[in-house]
């Protein structure tokens, strides 16, 4: 329908017709099937939007608004000024065990595995959670590789958590709130503990951390398939786990085993990252194949699951790592840094889209009548 100057008439609902098919790049689906134009206000033909985004970072608002300014001027002849402010609203995923109760304040669990160690696990989990607490998510790190926690030396911190209220207060580094068994132990001790006595560190570690409002906690698991990862995945429904491999067969075999585990247990996966995807030369800054190549990308295309991010590896990984400041926070525009981001996105853009198809449903409490 056109006005009486020949302009197409300017409505809400012309509008949201007009924004439909424009994508969320993550995520992949309509801005408009994702409800995020939460609100449309037209002065004359003057427009004014509100896009609440399920996933944190200016990458996406980018493209979004560029998206979104080029579709109404290609629809709408004359149109005036177009206003269009954003606001981020994660949402809880309602993935996981149903029978599984979440840990207060926390939105969405993301458990970082390993079918083997020696892959890098670690330095993709502490990465992980710094490239999420950069794009302005509020973000949790637990170390639950309570036989080798390597967190406290990625984070350069060997601080000891306060008490407050009965409960725990992570360490809080790089905008990432932080807890390891290596805050608390000594560093040099081995632990010596039997399953049963594992588990209970992990329920208090669960339970007993003040952990706040968290969009996001990263779970660093020990490599394999132990007591810690079976005593999760039944305490707490995980909203999605992270396979981490290397390039070759020997890698990629034992990550096969970490994700089928997860299959089993009802966990979903959000997807594989190639960690040691390729070193990069310092001097020529060419990327060399030195643990292979696509071993990550086969694994996730013979299983269905998505490929997150191929990261290769480059001396400010080691740097960043021995010194307590992960490669995203010291080189955030190097090869790696901008791989780490992406891996983050992609984790993000997973979950968002699994908290829109499954949302979590409220949890009841139940009382005893007497």
């Amino acid at each position: 329908m056109s006005s009486s100057n020949g302009h197409q008439e300017l409505t809400r609902d012309a509008i949201m017709a007009a924004l439909q098919p424009v994508q969320e790049p993550e995520i992949g689906k309509s801005i408009i099937d994702l409800k995020m134009v939460s609100s449309v206000e037209v002065n004359g033909r003057h427009v004014s939007l509100h896009i609440e985004q399920a996933t944190p970072g200016d990458t996406t608002r980018r493209q979004l608004e560029d998206a979104i300014r080029s579709t109404l001027d290609a629809t709408f002849t004359g149109l005036g000024a177009v206003s269009i402010t954003f606001s981020t609203k994660v949402k809880a995923s309602g993935s996981g065990r149903s029978d599984a109760q979440p840990i207060k304040g926390v939105k969405n669990t993301i458990a970082v595995a390993s079918g083997k160690g020696g892959v890098g696990k670690s330095t993709v989990a502490a990465n992980l959670a710094v490239a999420l607490a950069q794009s302005g998510a509020s973000v949790g790190l637990l170390d639950a590789d309570v036989y080798g926690p390597s967190i406290p030396l990625m984070f350069g911190t060997n601080d000891k958590p306060l008490m407050r209220n009965n409960k725990i207060v992570p360490i809080e580094r790089h905008g990432v709130h932080l807890m390891s068994i290596g805050f608390i132990l000594d560093p040099e001790k081995a632990l010596i503990w039997r399953g049963p006595l594992v588990a209970q560190l992990i329920n208090q570690f669960l339970n007993d951390v003040e952990w706040g409002e968290l969009d996001y906690l990263i779970i660093d698991l020990p490599p394999g398939t132990g007591d810690v990862q079976l005593t999760l995945v039944q305490k707490i429904p995980i909203s999605g786990a992270v396979i981490v491999t290397t390039p070759q067969e020997v890698a990629v075999a034992d990550a096969v085993k970490g994700l089928k585990m997860f299959q089993e247990v009802k966990t979903p996966v959000l997807g594989i990252v190639e960690n040691m995807s390729g070193f990069v030369c310092p001097n020529c800054n060419e990327i060399h194949d030195i643990f292979g190549t696509g071993g990550g990308k086969d694994t996730a295309e013979k299983y269905e699951v998505e490929l997150l991010g191929q990261v290769p590896i480059e001396p400010a990984v080691r740097i960043g790592g021995d010194d307590g400041v992960p490669v995203v926070a010291t080189h955030p525009e190097s090869v790696t840094g901008q791989a780490f981001a992406h891996l983050a996105r992609r984790a993000a853009a997973r979950l968002a889209a699994d908290a829109i198809s499954k949302p979590r449903k409220p949890t009841i409490m139940l009382k005893t009548v007497r």
